[in-house]
């Protein structure tokens, strides 16, 4: 009974993330032990639970009648193994959590790190990456995200918040024409990043304007490489505050436009609605809300 308990917990991991590999990676288990269990399953109960092809897997109607009572009995054994744990001192298990590559010595970074010095029994598995992952596909248990959600089937909690502004290196505004208005923007060159809109709005006394830049000299596809290009004095760009606040004090990045500033955005943990969610994932959403007021950036 145990084995045909795994299987169906396999089972739901390859519905979940749609491939052997991936539920593979979800589950810590190599992809022939995966196939395995869901070759023994099929073969226990006489039925084919899986269409495959060379690219993907679907659900055959044997397969989506077993689902629901199958996450079922997933989420009750996580919620069993949750409940034993949830009142002890010392939490005990695995996290496996995507945050943002750039800010890597910065307070988001440095808040995880904290968890795990007060909680030495807890692993945790980091991916780090400016490009949003699948969180059910790879099996993370928690994101961090900054900026505006989109809507998806992700449970989330704003966490904190952060400023962005709008900067450039002196030696780039002095080779190029004064910007005392937004309007002056428009014959200046701006950094792109490959992920995040470009157009922006600017606000001053209850007042905004909308900007989307045309002299995209630059087009990189992380923060970090933005904001290289701009100590370069290749261009103009709204760096979260958080990330520039040295180079600030340094004199190697000045504010552009300092009397108009961008519209707050928040920092956001979303984890996967798949079932309960795991003490330890609450525990560390938790924590960076006790921290929240170091993690404004």
């Amino acid at each position: 009974m145990i084995e045909d308990y795994r299987s169906l917990a396999v089972f739901v991991a390859i519905a979940d993330t749609g491939s052997l590999s991936a539920a593979g990676r979800r589950l810590k288990l190599s992809t022939s032990v995966i196939s395995h269990h869901l070759s023994r399953l099929e073969q226990r109960q006489g039925a084919t639970l899986f269409f495959r092809s060379t690219r993907s897997m679907s659900l055959t109607p044997e397969g989506r009648m077993a689902l629901d009572p199958a996450r079922r009995m997933v989420a009750a054994g996580e919620e069993a193994l949750d409940a034993i744990t949830a009142g002890d001192d010392e939490p005990v298990g695995a996290l496996r959590v995507a945050m943002p590559a750039f800010g890597e010595q910065g307070r988001l970074h440095a808040a995880l790190w904290d968890f795990a010095k007060q909680h030495p029994m807890v692993a945790i598995s980091l991916h780090c990456s400016d490009v949003p992952t699948d969180l059910v596909k790879d099996g993370f248990d928690l994101a961090i995200r900054l900026g505006t959600l989109r809507s998806s089937s992700l449970k989330s909690r704003r966490i904190a918040d952060f400023k962005r502004w709008l900067v450039a290196s002196p030696a780039y505004l002095a080779s190029r024409a004064p910007i005392e208005t937004p309007g002056d923007l428009a014959e200046h060159d701006f950094i792109a990043v490959t992920q995040i809109p470009p157009v922006m709005t600017l606000e001053r006394d209850g007042q905004a304007t909308e900007f989307d830049p045309v002299n995209m000299r630059i087009e990189v596809n992380t923060v970090t490489a933005a904001k290289a290009a701009v100590l370069a004095g290749l261009g103009i760009w709204h760096v979260p505050l958080g990330e520039i606040e040295e180079e600030l004090a340094q004199g190697r990045l000045v504010r552009v436009l300092p009397e108009w500033t961008l519209p707050v955005l928040g920092i956001y943990a979303v984890w996967p609605d798949i079932g309960p969610q795991k003490a330890l994932t609450r525990r560390l959403i938790d924590h960076f809300i006790e921290k929240r007021s170091a993690l404004m950036l």
